[in-house]
Order: structure tokens, then C-alpha cells, then sequence
């Protein structure tokens, strides 16, 4: 019978996921896992949309004083009696999620900040009236919720979480767990809009306080993308576990499994599609583990539950603007540029990564940009690394498509940016000056990064130069480009009507894979012009001044034979 379970697209919350009956893949072992290997304060970085927050909800669910037993009901953690017997709703837990400290100026990002730290004090209302808490105490509870942005309330503000875990370890006679999600994004967001030192000093203060020397503090668990330098931030903090993309610890908690994804799609009766999801979101390897994008599974499960004909699409990649790889293509050099044509290739490049980084690091070299690339998940590693190496791959078919939809905006960025030379290639082209249209069109290939799989078929590298050939024509807004267009006895590739109303242009491309058949392939595709009459369809609008152009590419070099008709 099919699963008629809701499937939780866009919900984090671990509490709404059961109490709603939602479909949920239970990683509570992640909760055995960390008294296998308690730290005091203990750091998962992972990509995002990897399941970090909902992760540290049910973290939240399992450990908070009050919290429904029932809602671990049948899960793994379940069966550990002893575990939950001593640590199920056993502390005041403090939860702040840090995604959301975002601003174009530091005052508006760390606003957001105050306003966050006040409403999770403000939870805790039951402090207010305690009978544990001294009068001072209180006092100190009514400015948590009272803060203000103000200069005379830093003290106040950099010590709040602290404050916080002080006060509910008087009032429960319970140390806090403190957990922090997505402690990096303030950094991040800072440092993309110009306000990155002060963030810093921020977040520094803000997490020192409560981290360090804290008797009120059970453990904390942080989530984050990138595993900024300890340096940085967490400076004189003993005690700290870092749990990163290569630990083997917990590898599989975050992020879906083959056995997990096979489940998901068996209980919705989508078994025929596992191909198509292993193809597109397959292919993270964190520590032992190889893992899918949870984000991507969840959507595309959801979707195509409902509509059988849905096929796989990036869901992951549209989450954000994808800045990373921008920056890196922007940033590449000529070797850089032919090591990103063997990733998108599907070939392993070699690389020596710096795993912790600060965040004014990571424009100071392309060699750290490969290393955020790996960690924050656009790229993955296949096999153990050796001598520090790292053998690289991009994971797989949705990331592909990151570099593709990149590298073709560098690309119409560079092309278009010479107007000089671009005009010059568009007069060579209709007065069939043939060495002039090789020599730009060789030109751009040779500069460019190349997105032509090579295991692509051979209609696939055909259809890739002929979307680059029609970019190029269409920029000249006095043409008319049009592509594939029924004429004579078949399709032409390509028909360009120019500003002269009895001129125009029939293009047929070619590709081939050896450089010593470039002339053949591109007399080939004059010929199959003229056989098939593609001339007509200009012929019909009464343009008699027409220009044919058999254009054969292979690789980076092309060759043009061009004839009037």
C-alpha cells in the first residue's frame, strides 16, 4: 500500500515533524553517538540543506526539561533504555539558530542578533518568578528581555547567553545544553557585505562568553558550512571537538543514505526512480559514508509522488546564489580553467585543502577557494586522501549544473564586454570573411572553460556550440536569430535575417572529434544545406542575398567555409 505519510518540505522543526505525523528518517543515533564522543563543546560542519537544523531540533526535543517522551516514540534512540532513563528531558536547553543574523550593515545584522537571544529568553518566563533565583537574579532576567542596541548595554548583550545558562542552572539545579545552528552565517553574511571584522568581534565575545569556563554548561553542540579557523572565534577553548565532512564520526547522520533513499522511495512506490535520484543528488562522501542531499530527495519525492511524469531538478543549488563558485570561476586562471573542464568532465582532480580557514582568507588565493568549494559541498572527494591530497569530483548531476549555469554567465560576461571585437566578428561574419569568424570564434574557446562533456553524446557537443554560436549572433539586436527552423527539407540549424531586408544568413554546424576533420565535417554541413534547401525559407521572404556557412567544431577550434548563394 502507498505511503500517504506528508512529507516534511521546508520543515525543521523535529516536534512539528512527529506530532504531525510528516514522514521523518530517523537519525537519533546521532544523540548515542555524541555521549560515545561528548565534548564540551562539539562543531558539525556540513554543507547546507544537509539536515543540520533539523537535527539540532530534535537534539532540542530530546534533551529539554518538559519535552514529550512519546515524540521518540519507535526510533532508534528509543531502544537505549539507560540513555533515555538519564538524559530525556533532563536539562534546560537553550536553542539559537543563527541563520537568520543577516543585515547590509553590522547595526542591522546584530539588531537581529538581540531580538533572537531575547525571544529564547523569553521562553523561560517561568525565571521571572522563581523562587531560586535572588532578586539580583531577576533583575538580571528583566534586562535579557528588556536589551536594547545600545552602547551602554554591551556588557548586557555579549554576556546574555551566559546570563541565560547562570539563570536556568539556578532556577533547575540543572546545567544547560547550549545549542548554536548555523554559527557561521552572521560571518558569512558579514563578510559578503563589508562589516566582516566587526562581526567577528562580535561573535567571538558573544560565543567566549557562554563557551569558556562556564560551570553552568553541560555540553554545546554548534552547526555550521564552513569550519572557520578555532583561532578566529574560539581562541583558548579547550575541550573542542571538531566534527567536519572527513570525520568517520557521525558520518551518516547528516544527510540521507542508499539503504535510506531506497526505503523513501519503496514506501511511496517510486522504486523505478532511484537511477535518476542516485544520478542527481548521489555522491557526498562524508568520512566512511557516501550520502544524498536530504533537501533535494525530500522535494523531488514530494513531487513526483504526485505527478509520476516529474523528472529530477536542482533544488538544492536554487536555495542560494550559489556566490562560491562564481567567485572561483571569476578568479581562474588558465590552469584553474582546465582543471574545472576535467571536473565537469567527470574526471578527479588532485588537491592539497586547507580544512580550517578565517573568512578574509578565502579570496587570498584560488588554492583556499578549492577548500571552502569542498567543504561547503560543491565539490566531494573520492577515496582517502594521501600525503594531504585530496583526490576532488564534483558529487554529481545538480552541482554540474552549478558550474554550467556559472561558467555561461562568465562567459557572456567576457564576450560581451569586448564590443570591439564582438562587432568585428559580427561584420567578418556577414561578408563571409571565414578567417576572421575562426580566429574570434577560436579565440573565445581557447580563453573560456570548456562545458562540453566529453561523454556526452555526439548531438549533445553539436546542440553546446550551437547555443554558443546563437548567444553571440543574438546579442546584435539588428538580427534576427532563429534556431532550429523548419526550411526546405528539414531544420536548419540556424537562420539570420540581418538590417538588410534582402540579405541573410543559413548556418549548419558540425562536431567531430579529430582536429584533422574539421574541413571535411564543415564541407559536410555546406553541403547538407544546399541538398536539403534550407535557402528557401530566406527565399520566401524575398531575400535573395543569401550567405551559407558549413561551421564544423572540435574541442577548442573550429573551421568556417562560407558561400553566397
Amino acid at each position: 500500500m502507498e505511503n500517504r505519510l506528508k512529507l516534511p518540505v521546508g520543515i525543521e522543526n523535529f516536534e512539528e515533524i512527529r506530532r504531525n505525523q510528516y514522514y521523518y528518517i530517523d537519525k537519533t543515533k546521532l544523540i548515542e553517538q555524541l555521549f560515545d564522543s561528548l565534548g564540551k563543546v562539539s562543531l558539525f560542519t556540513r554543507p547546507r540543506r544537509f539536515g543540520k537544523t533539523l537535527n539540532m531540533s530534535m537534539l532540542k526535543s530530546f534533551f529539554e526539561i518538559g519535552t514529550d517522551p512519546s515524540l521518540f516514540d519507535g526510533l532508534y534512540i528509543s531502544k537505549n533504555q539507560d540513555l533515555c532513563k538519564q538524559h530525556l528531558g533532563q536539562y534546560p536547553v537553550v536553542f539559537l539558530s543563527l541563520k537568520g543574523v543577516e543585515g547590509l550593515s553590522f547595526s542591522e545584522a546584530r539588531r537581529r542578533c538581540i531580538q533572537l537571544i531575547k525571544r529564547e529568553a523569553e521562553r523561560f518566563y517561568v525565571l521571572k518568578d522563581s523562587q531560586r533565583l535572588l532578586d539580583i537574579d531577576k533583575k538580571r532576567y528583566r534586562e535579557l528581555l528588556e536589551m536594547k542596541d545600545q552602547p551602554e548595554e554591551v556588557e548586557i548583550i555579549m554576556s546574555s547567553i551566559k546570563t541565560l545558562s547562570d539563570l536556568l542552572y539556578k532556577h533547575y539545579r540543572k546545567k544547560a545544553v547550549i545549542l548554536i545552528d548555523e554559527y557561521d552565517v552572521p560571518l558569512d553574511k558579514a563578510f559578503q557585505y563589508g562589516y566582516y571584522r566587526e562581526m567577528l568581534h562580535f561573535i567571538r565575545g558573544l560565543l567566549g562568553e557562554v563557551l569558556k569556563t562556564n560551570d553552568s554548561l553541560a555540553f554545546a553542540v554548534l552547526t555550521g558550512c564552513l569550519r572557520v579557523s578555532k583561532e578566529s572565534i574560539f581562541t583558548g577553548l579547550n575541550n573542542f571537538k571538531i566534527l567536519s565532512i572527513t570525520d568517520t564520526r557521525f558520518d551518516e547522520q547528516f544527510g540521507f543514505t542508499d539503504t535510506e533513499v531506497r526505503t523513501l522511495l519503496s514506501d511511496y512506490q517510486m522504486e523505478d526512480r532511484f537511477a535518476e535520484v542516485k544520478e542527481w543528488y548521489d555522491g557526498y562522501h562524508f568520512g566512511n559514508a557516501d550520502v544524498y542531499c536530504p533537501w533535494d530527495v525530500v522535494n523531488f519525492v514530494d513531487r513526483a509522488k504526485d505527478d509520476r511524469e516529474a523528472r529530477p531538478e536542482a533544488y538544492w543549488i536554487n536555495t542560494s546564489g550559489n556566490d562560491l563558485v562564481k567567485r572561483f570561476i571569476d578568479k581562474a586562471n588558465k590552469t584553474t580553467k582546465s582543471e574545472i573542464e576535467r571536473l565537469i568532465n567527470g574526471e578527479a582532480i588532485e588537491k592539497e585543502l586547507r580544512l580550517e580557514l578565517t573568512y578574509e582568507e578565502i579570496d587570498q588565493s584560488i588554492e583556499n577557494l578549492w577548500s571552502v568549494l569542498f567543504t561547503t559541498g560543491y565539490l566531494t572527494q573520492t577515496g582517502r586522501p594521501k600525503d594531504g591530497a585530496y583526490r576532488l569530483i564534483i558529487p554529481n548531476r545538480e552541482v554540474r549544473e552549478v558550474f554550467r549555469l556559472q561558467i555561461n554567465e562568465w562567459f557572456k560576461k567576457s564576450i560581451f564586454s569586448n564590443t570591439e571585437r564582438l562587432t568585428a566578428f559580427w561584420k567578418a561574419f556577414e561578408e563571409g570573411d571565414t578567417e576572421g569568424v575562426e580566429q574570434y570564434l577560436n579565440r573565445i574557446l581557447s580563453n573560456s572553460i570548456s562545458v562540453f562533456d566529453t561523454k556526452a553524446r555526439k548531438e549533445e557537443k553539436e546542440s553546446s556550440y550551437h547555443n554558443l554560436l546563437v548567444g553571440i549572433l543574438t546579442e546584435n539586436a539588428d538580427w534576427l536569430v532563429k534556431s532550429n527552423v523548419e526550411a526546405g527539407e528539414g531544420f536548419a540549424d540556424i537562420i539570420v535575417e540581418t538590417d538588410d531586408p534582402d540579405a541573410g544568413i543559413v548556418v549548419e554546424l558540425k562536431y567531430t572529434k579529430n582536429f584533422d576533420e574539421l574541413k571535411a565535417a564543415s564541407r559536410k554541413a555546406l553541403d547538407q544545406i544546399r541538398d536539403r534547401r534550407y535557402q528557401e525559407y530566406l527565399l520566401n521572404d524575398d531575400r535573395k542575398n543569401i550567405r551559407l556557412y558549413g561551421i564544423a567544431f572540435c574541442k577548442k577550434r573550429c573551421c568556417a567555409i562560407s558561400e553566397k548563394l
